[in-house]
């Protein structure tokens, strides 16, 4: 009876017919429990049927204590235990019968609901934006790579990510309120591409406002042209375009010349000048000539197709990947296929099309692949190396130009799938299917001819092969024997080595131009993750 008065105390004057409620109550509850007792002691029948008004209620105070046969306040050991239990010991609830826990949760549950409720968001400055709806989606956007330092927003860089993000704080499709953090939409990227790298097919998940009937129009008006938006479809509200895609589908464009067998004027350059003098000579406009008049043998297409085979399945691709973070433990994945297109002519020069599918990739996974294969193509090296630098030690495999990779899609089939089953689902399947014909039309547009008119006008790919021809040291694993000799395992000393040939290098190119200060390579800038 005191445990439930004191209760009744406790709760906020706000709350006057609860109180009533646990009195009466415990009244009834005393009464209906005592045994039977002379009429003096009992309580009369009028005063049990009639409720205790709220005026009548006196609060108990807390030094009141109940008292003995004698008048007398008890001590503490003859207090019954409700009066001597402390409030912040858990009760043991080994006694109580499941009617008296159900009893105690809506008790809880009463006590819960008429407690005034706090305001758990702070209120609004004045003059800000009304709140609108946001709703989870996937946005489905594709772009041209050229000039971005990638797809991921990187501080002081110009990336994909950036712009697209801007737009979307310019189309209204996020609020003023969060358009300075992507975290606060939950923003996330089902692929990311490195610099330079292109995408007809990618999704981005976030929470955005969608009332507006014209967003998409919108959001392409605020983007660059080289960057659209496709459209969006409803998501449930715990989708992550990351985490949920199935697999991912690349395309990597390659002109057949770099296919060719090695050039023996770039192996005297490198056999006979020190490294640090060592020159990519350029190509004159008769030889450009005759490399993009080159066709791919029969043969040399056979042994490229039953190259890029081997990479399919689940395999250590530790050295296919930069060395910073990667270890066996998290270096495997599986490839789904690796097919190789036939050779077509675009602009006078022949191109493939070589389309890998896989779950994930690591980064530089993917152009390091075709790296190899070329290398390997024009040093005429067995197809038992590849199988040797999946279980072999740590060598470095060169990265091919960024210009020819893009994204072709990312894949959700089992989102679709499970989100299908379910009747009440308000989601639509994650696919570009809808949108085939503006992809493609943008596809030939902003890559396929950028690609092409780029490797015309700088000769991307001559350049490569010339310069791992030209600087081949650490290549020496690509040779018609399939050994990998110990100068080509990279270890912490080799790495020291080679970093300091790479300055020395570079000093002795800026000496020889007069002071004029050298960029590095890609590939050097790189090998500082290594």
């Amino acid at each position: 009876m005191f445990g439930i008065r004191a209760a009744a105390n406790r709760i906020s004057t706000s709350t006057p017919a609860l109180r009533s409620f646990l009195l009466a109550h415990s009244l009834s509850t005393q009464t209906s429990a005592m045994p039977d007792t002379p009429a003096s002691d009992s309580v009369s029948s009028q005063t049990e049927q009639q409720p205790i008004s709220a005026t009548e209620q006196q609060p108990i105070s807390a030094t009141e204590q109940p008292l003995g046969a004698a008048g007398q306040p008890l001590t503490a050991s003859e207090q019954p235990a409700s009066a001597t239990e402390q409030p912040d010991k858990k009760r043991s609830n080994r006694g109580q019968t499941c009617k008296d826990r159900r009893e105690f949760a809506k008790k809880k549950r009463l006590i819960r609901n008429l407690e005034p409720k706090q305001e758990q968001r702070q209120p609004r400055a004045e003059g800000s934006e009304p709140r609108q709806p946001k709703r989870k989606v996937a946005l489905l956007i594709g772009f041209c790579g050229t000039g971005y330092q990638g797809m991921q927003v990187n501080p002081n860089a110009k990336t994909i990510e950036g712009e697209l993000f801007k737009a979307l704080g310019a189309a209204g499709a996020v609020s003023a309120d969060n358009a300075d953090d992507q975290g606060k939409v939950q923003f996330q990227r089902a692929a990311r591409t490195d610099k330079g790298v292109h995408a007809a097919g990618q999704v981005v998940s976030l929470k955005m406002i969608i009332e507006d009937p014209g967003i998409v129009a919108k959001l392409n008006a605020n983007l660059p042209e080289q960057i659209r938006a496709w459209g969006f479809v409803r998501t449930i509200r715990s989708f992550n375009c990351k985490t949920m895609c199935d697999s991912r589908t690349y395309e990597y464009l390659l002109p057949t010349y770099v296919l060719e067998g090695a050039d023996p004027g770039l192996a005297e350059i490198a056999r006979k000048v020190e490294f640090g003098l060592r020159r990519v000579p350029e190509t004159s406009e008769e030889e450009m000539a005759r490399k993009r008049a080159f066709r791919v043998t029969e043969d040399r297409l056979r042994f490229v197709r039953e190259a890029f085979e081997k990479y399919v399945g689940t395999h250590e691709f530790r050295n296919f990947t930069v060395t910073k973070g990667c270890t066996d433990n998290n270096s495997k994945r599986f490839i789904h296929a690796f097919t190789v297109s036939d050779p077509m002519v675009i602009q006078g020069a022949e191109w493939l099309s070589l389309k890998v599918k896989g779950q994930s990739f690591m980064l530089h996974q993917i152009r390091k692949m075709v790296g190899l294969i070329i290398l390997m193509a024009r040093a005429n090296a067995p197809l038992s190396l590849i199988n040797a630098l999946f279980a072999g030690p740590r060598v470095n495999v060169p990265k091919a130009p960024g210009l020819g990779l893009l994204l072709e899609s990312p894949c959700f089939d089992a989102y679709n799938r499970r989100t299908a089953a379910q009747k009440d689902s308000a989601s639509d399947p994650v696919t570009f299917e809808p949108y085939e014909a503006e992809i493609v039309a943008f596809k030939q547009k902003f890559i396929y001819d950028a690609i092409i008119k780029t490797e015309m006008d700088d000769r991307v790919f001559d350049s490569w092969v010339k310069s791992a021809e030209v600087f081949p040291e650490q290549y020496t694993y690509v040779n018609p024997e399939g050994v990998i000799p110990e100068d080509a395992i990279v270890t912490p000393e080799t790495e020291r080595i080679w970093q300091m040939k790479r300055k020395e290098q570079i000093a002795a190119r800026a000496a020889a131009e007069d002071g004029k200060d050298i960029e590095s390579s890609e590939d050097e800038q790189d090998s500082k993750d290594d």
